[in-house]
């Protein structure tokens, strides 16, 4: 397997703390890791793994075998928009519940913490599969380490943000003074 750490990644659909199903298969731990297009190194370094997860499933498959699927994917292609204009994408997913830390390796264990929209450094390998006639490289979820917030992409904003103070005069003035 050709493992790597994705530096400074942002995370989308990060379910990293309990598995998630998708359409009916077994429950895992995943996240999609958006990568800048101007991140030319990283994405160097992801092509040269996928390569060589590419002749690791020759090997195990024999020669014949070709990869229908790849994980990175284009955020511009598949015309996804918002957050993934501008950006390369993968899915990483594991059966394993990933180890999350803080800058200082210190174990992140409140939820809130690490979220869709944050970024992170994480781990990945990539490996061939070849499964009921469908064959390509899949990208394994390691451990997270997250670097830094950013805009949540879930769309949700705090109760803080999303609302002013209130004064009693405003009380009394939204409920026609029944509160009094």
């Amino acid at each position: 397997m050709s493992r790597l750490i994705l530096k400074n990644v942002r995370l989308s659909y990060a379910h990293l703390f309990d598995p998630y199903s998708v359409s009916g298969e077994d429950p895992k731990y995943s996240a999609a890791l958006l990568i800048d297009k101007a991140d030319t190194e990283t994405l160097k370094e992801i092509q040269k793994a996928i390569k060589a997860a590419e002749q690791d499933g020759v090997a195990k498959f024999g020669s014949r075998w070709k990869p229908a699927r790849t994980p990175l994917r284009d955020g511009d292609a598949e015309g996804k928009g918002g957050a993934y204009e501008g950006v390369y994408f993968m899915n990483a997913r594991s059966n394993t519940k990933p180890g999350i830390v803080d800058r200082k390796r210190r174990a992140i264990t409140d939820e809130t913490e690490v979220y869709s929209g944050c970024f992170a450094n994480v781990s990945v390998t990539f490996y061939p599969y070849s499964t009921s006639g469908n064959s390509g490289i899949a990208c394994g979820l390691g451990n997270v380490q997250k670097v830094r917030d950013g805009d949540a992409l879930d769309g949700r904003v705090s109760a803080e943000d999303e609302f002013a103070v209130l004064s009693d005069e405003d009380d009394a003035a939204d409920f026609g003074g029944l509160l009094d």
